[in-house]
């Protein structure tokens, strides 16, 4: 924390996250508030995994050819623009079609093409900023700052909403985007390592891709979180728990989408100090599985304080399984190609919330709330198991041992 320009990314970072986390909260409450269907949420993901998957390759490639800060500049400036819309659209709104959930859809498609190009960015930004030595404590100062956000923005988001109105929220979002901008613009240009320029475009992304397959730990670590994330996504139907089944207001929203991200954030700063790394390959398989669990018990429960501490201990496991993935990508990675492979990453387990998002809502749909969530809980357990058995290397993976190798 001594390293100036990494308290100005962690600063960038939280402000960010804090703005979309509230955005895509208030956004959720409000389309399912129109639209009374449970798949109207799963649409919202869609509408996000479809642009972001498009773009993520795309987005690599670039973050290992042009300046990493001016990618995450631009792609930032893209959201903080679709908040002041919704911001706008509650000042006008015979202007803006803020009556038609196709409105919202089309606003979170922008946010997902600019996200298929920031997230590679900014992690490969992070590994330009920390010493190789210094990646997996910086790996849970990131994880914490990001969950922190993630906690105070869904909390903040709907309590705004509650005491006040649309407008505000979209108001702070904005605010939020612009001093997020200020922070990235406050640290210095960073010198892009060499790339093969003999490549073209296409062959570059299948060179990040070949690199992810042909690393068994790095690709067992990808299809495990992608699996628990894929299949057991509680948080996008938070809403319809909320309205349908707990019988409350966009408050108990705004704690319960805050929950996994409080005990992400509590295991976070314990991780910061004492880090799973010696055993981290089995540290992670126990995490993923522990993580279903505490999903199909939260459909199964009827008190508030129950599930919110069933979504708290959620998270629990789930920052042990990203500081450990984290980890992994960091130091196996070249700094070279630490763009498309986070792009590759970003497809496995960044889109999956939104491709989870929208399998939840559909299952929702057909299969009913309480038991499309019980099913999707249990995957991640049998998914463990797989992983275990298909993946020796990552089983006996010992990061401490890669963390001094030079």
């Amino acid at each position: 924390m001594r390293n100036r320009n990494f308290k100005l990314f962690l600063s960038y970072r939280f402000l960010f996250t804090f703005a979309v986390m509230m955005m895509h909260t208030v956004v959720s409450w409000q389309v399912f508030a129109l639209t009374k269907d449970p798949l109207s949420l799963g649409l919202i993901g869609l509408a996000e995994a479809i642009p972001y998957l498009c773009t993520s390759l795309v987005g690599g490639y670039t973050a290992d050819i042009f300046e990493r800060k001016r990618i995450a500049l631009v792609a930032s400036a893209v959201f903080g623009s679709c908040g002041l819309v919704l911001f706008l659209s509650t000042l006008q709104p015979d202007v803006f079609p803020s009556h038609n959930p196709w409105f919202y859809y089309a606003l979170i498609f922008v946010t997902g093409i600019a996200r298929g190009f920031l997230a590679p960015s900014v992690s490969a930004l992070f590994a330009q900023v920390l010493p190789r030595e210094l990646y997996s404590n910086g790996a849970a100062w990131n994880s914490n700052t990001w969950q922190a956000a993630a906690v105070a923005g869904p909390a903040a988001g709907g309590l705004v909403l509650g005491w006040f109105n649309y407008m505000t929220v979209y108001g702070s979002v904005v605010v939020l985007c612009f001093a997020s901008l200020v922070m990235l613009l406050l640290m210095p240009r960073y010198k892009l390592p060499q790339v093969d320029k003999r490549e073209n475009i296409f062959q570059s992304i299948r060179t990040g891709i070949r690199f992810v397959f042909a690393n068994e730990a790095i690709l067992g670590a990808l299809t495990l979180d992608l699996v628990a994330v894929l299949f057991a996504g509680a948080l996008a139907v938070l809403p319809a728990f909320v309205q349908d089944i707990l019988k409350s207001g966009p408050e108990t929203l705004g704690y319960l989408r805050a929950a996994p991200f409080l005990g992400s954030v509590i295991m976070g700063s314990v991780l910061a100090a004492r880090r799973p790394m010696r055993n981290a390959g089995n540290n992670m398989l126990w995490c993923v599985a522990a993580y279903g669990v505490c999903i199909v018990l939260f459909a199964l429960s009827r008190n508030f304080y129950l599930s919110f501490f069933l979504l708290a201990l959620s998270g629990v496991f789930d920052s042990v399984s990203v500081v450990i993935r984290s980890t992994i990508l960091q130091l196996l990675t070249p700094d070279h190609m630490r763009g498309r492979v986070s792009a590759v990453n970003n497809i496995f387990v960044g889109s999956s919330n939104e491709l989870g998002a929208f399998e939840s809502g559909v299952a929702a749909r057909f299969l009913g709330l309480i038991p499309s969530v019980i099913i999707g809980g249990t995957v991640p357990i049998f998914a463990t198991a797989a992983t275990a058995w298909k993946a020796p290397r990552l089983r006996k993976l010992n990061l401490q041992e890669l963390q001094h190798a030079s």
